[in-house]
């Protein structure tokens, strides 16, 4: 019994040992057991069912032992976090009260501390901006004393204008404020600041004045240049310049009466060249007063100051150059003479035009039969002395060449040209920008021909008819000035302008915008795509078009030299001499060249891209389904057979070939057509016939020994028909055809024509396109050829 039971716990205790899936014995033997109870019959059944019993007791018992040892642990380990939880509570009290009351009043004192810094720093500022206020206020008091002063017993003027240009800088608020009001007066000066300021320059004005007229009248050049620099520091430069371009103009008119009244190194009013020295002396005269003068008056009045005593030397220039032409006039009588010129009657001339019979008995001048003897005929029997005029001439050129001098220096001495190509650059630039930023594309434009068209053709961006409106009458105006700075400055910036930003957005607009390309692999392009991309290039051919109008209407070109440039009458009247007048023409022609050649390019591969990507494309697919079922290895008999059975008539299979291409042909090119420019689609259609004339030269040859004589007739028929509806209106094209033209007619000749031809070797006067080689697979093209 014992050993039983030690072996059955011996049992348990090794089950107990395993891993948990041996816990299904224990279930296995409590049923063994119930079952061994239930059912036994003997004592030996009865005491193996007690012992599995003991032993299952035995295991369960163990296993309570086991949770009961573990529930210990567990306790103390719930234990120690309770302790943890109650002192992390204490902590989490702890740390709200330092939340609570450390950091609170942590923020409240940075929150005062910020608002006291604040306050002190309005209150610095206040504090700077009264500092500032007294620092003016007893600025001015200084000045207005020091002015008093000066103006009393000392009478120091220039030192008084030295306080009145000090108080200058104070601002006008404060010298009139209630402040100064109440500070600056005194008992030796008891009106407000503003008031004796503005009295004492008056008084100091009248003064400089009375003084400076004085200097003049005594001819003293240092205290003129002295009370002259002191009109800026009283606040009364127009008074100084005006009194200054006066004293100045007084000079210019002496000289020039001077030179009239004594003439110039000696020579007399007689001498030719005497009226034409008196201009160019006037001129130089002026122009070393403002080459002289510039820098003090440019110094002590501020910069462009000049150009008020230039207008007023300019008004003295045009009375005195005035005296002096009214008298040139008088002394060389120029009115009898002209009128002398212009009735001229130019006798013989006109005698040597008539029959010998009507001629009137009009002797040559100076010829042996009258100049012979003492009965010489002088010049003077003409009417009209050769060489007054040619003098005349001589003088009027230098005067118009020193004219032209003094305006130069003149224009260039008032800073008017510098700020008048700056503003038009920047003018054009900005007109070309806006013009893009408000740009449009015509509306209602489609490739379906079932669909109408809006509008007027050219179809082009709104873009264009700005900026060439723009560019026009920038043109003109810079012109108009006849000025060389001017136009040699604009025009060049306009041609940068045109060619870098004009050109530029176009071409960027082609590449970003509107870029024919599929939107999936193998597709055609969008239509809108395709529509916007040909009104870019339509742009661009309007756009060379309005150039060559505007210049072409200023400018011409010579017949030998098309580069030589030839100005217009409206160059020639705004520019009179001829130098200047072909300088310009040189600048416009310039602009036309350059803008040509970089639109011209961009143009070129705008419409190579569209024939690429367009009509290229929808091209092969057209000439696919005009060759499907053309066969021409059928002879003329098998042909008919072929239509019989097709119930078709002969003659429609024939021009089968001609009526599906022409049909594709309509589709693709006709809508393209009435959207693009003549000019563009004839380039376009150029290009096409030349891709389509190697497609046919390959077609051809690569029927070679494979058509029958009557198929080689049908070829050419067909081919020539092709040729025909791709030439249609634009005749010219023909000649790309050349080739597939020569290739037709050898195939087709006679054997008897073609040897003849061959025996010629050469001086057949026909202009070949085709090789050796490509005459003979021609020739071949028929089987057994």
């Amino acid at each position: 019994m014992s050993a039983l039971i030690h072996s059955g716990t011996s049992r348990t205790h090794s089950d107990d040992a395993t891993t948990p899936s041996a816990k299904p014995n224990h279930n296995q033997h409590a049923a063994v057991a119930a079952a061994g109870l239930e059912t036994a019959a003997t004592l030996a059944e009865v005491r193996a069912a007690l012992d599995a019993l003991h032993t299952r007791e035995a295991g369960i018992t163990r296993r309570l032992d086991a949770l009961m040892a573990s529930q210990s642990e567990l306790s103390r380990d719930l234990g120690r976090l309770d302790m943890l939880r109650a002192g992390l509570g204490s902590q989490v009290i702890a740390t709200r009260a330092i939340g609570n009351e450390m950091l609170a009043t942590a923020a409240e004192t940075a929150g005062d501390l910020s608002g006291k810094v604040r306050k002190l720093d309005l209150e610095k500022n206040r504090v700077e901006d009264t500092l500032r206020v007294v620092e003016q206020v007893a600025e001015l008091k200084a000045c207005v004393h020091g002015v008093v002063g000066s103006m009393g017993a000392p009478q120091d003027w220039e030192a008084a204008a030295g306080y009145l240009a000090r108080v200058s800088h104070v601002p006008e608020d404060i010298i009139k404020g209630p402040f100064a009001a109440g500070i600056v007066p005194s008992v030796e000066v008891p009106d407000a600041p503003w008031t004796t300021l503005e009295n004492a320059k008056e008084s100091l004005c009248v003064l400089f004045l009375r003084e400076f007229e004085k200097a003049a009248a005594d001819g003293d050049g240092a205290k003129v240049t002295r009370f002259f620099k002191v009109f800026p520091l009283i606040d009364r430069t127009e008074v100084g310049l005006d009194v200054y371009g006066r004293y100045v103009c007084q000079g210019v008119a002496g000289t020039a009466r001077t030179t009239l009244k004594d003439g110039i190194g000696g020579q007399t009013r007689k001498d030719g060249f005497f009226y034409a020295n008196a201009i160019t002396k006037l001129f130089e005269h002026i122009a070393q007063i403002v080459e002289g003068h510039g820098g003090l008056v440019e110094r002590h009045y501020g910069a462009g100051k000049m150009v008020r005593v230039i207008e007023r030397l300019q008004m003295e220039a045009d009375v005195q150059g005035g005296i002096i032409l009214d008298t040139w006039t008088d002394e060389r009588t120029l009115d009898r003479k002209l009128t002398d010129v212009k009735s001229y009657p130019f006798s013989f001339l006109v005698q040597s035009f008539l029959p010998p019979q009507s001629r009137s008995n009009t002797p040559r001048i100076n010829s042996p039969a009258v100049g012979a003897g003492t009965n010489g005929r002088t010049s003077e029997d003409e009417g009209v002395n050769m060489k007054e005029v040619d003098a005349l001439l001589s003088e009027i050129a230098v005067m118009l060449g020193r004219w032209s001098l003094y305006t130069r220096f003149i224009s260039g001495k008032c800073v008017l040209v510098t700020p008048y190509n700056i503003m038009t650059g920047f003018l054009f630039r900005r007109s070309v920008e806006k013009s893009f930023q408000l740009d449009e594309y015509p509306p209602g434009l489609s490739l379906r021909m079932n669909k109408s068209i809006d509008g007027e053709a050219p179809y082009i961006i709104m873009a264009v008819d700005d900026v060439m409106y723009i560019m026009n009458s920038t043109i003109q105006k810079s012109i108009s000035t006849s000025q060389r700075d001017v136009v040699s400055s604009v025009i060049p910036s306009i041609e940068r302008i045109l060619s870098a930003d004009f050109i530029g957005m176009i071409q960027r607009k082609m590449r970003d915008e509107t870029y024919p390309k599929p939107v999936m692999q193998g597709g055609f392009p969008p239509e809108d795509k395709i529509v916007q991309f040909i009104v870019l290039i339509n742009s661009l051919d309007t756009a060379n078009q309005y150039l060559n109008r505007i210049i072409d209407g200023r400018i011409s070109h010579s017949e030998e030299q098309s580069d030589v440039a030839i100005p217009g009458e409206g160059l020639k009247e705004s520019f009179p001499f001829e130098k200047d007048a072909v300088m310009v023409a040189n600048q416009l022609h310039r602009l036309q060249k350059t803008f040509l050649a970089k639109s011209t390019e961009l143009l070129s591969e705008g419409i190579n891209v569209l024939f690429e990507r367009v009509v290229k494309l929808r091209l092969r697919p057209v000439l696919g389904d005009t060759f499907r079922d053309a066969d021409y290895t059928m002879t003329e008999q098998e042909l008919a057979e072929y239509a019989e059975q097709n119930e078709e008539d002969p003659e429609q299979v024939m021009e089968m070939v001609t009526r599906r291409f022409e049909r594709g042909w309509d589709m693709l090119m006709k809508p393209i057509g009435r959207i693009m420019t003549p000019a563009t689609f004839s380039v376009l259609s150029d290009t096409t016939a030349r891709y389509l004339s190697r497609v046919l030269e390959k077609r051809i040859l690569s029927y070679s020994g494979k058509t029958s004589e009557y198929g080689a007739i049908r070829i050419e028929r067909d081919f020539s028909a092709i040729v025909s509806i791709v030439a249609k209106g634009h005749y010219g094209i023909r000649e790309v055809f050349g080739k597939v033209t020569q290739l037709m007619m050898v195939a087709n000749m006679e054997e008897e024509e073609w040897e003849e031809l061959v025996a010629l070797d050469g001086d057949d006067g026909i202009e070949w396109t085709l090789t050796e080689d490509e005459r003979k697979k021609a020739r071949a093209l028929t089987k057994g050829a």
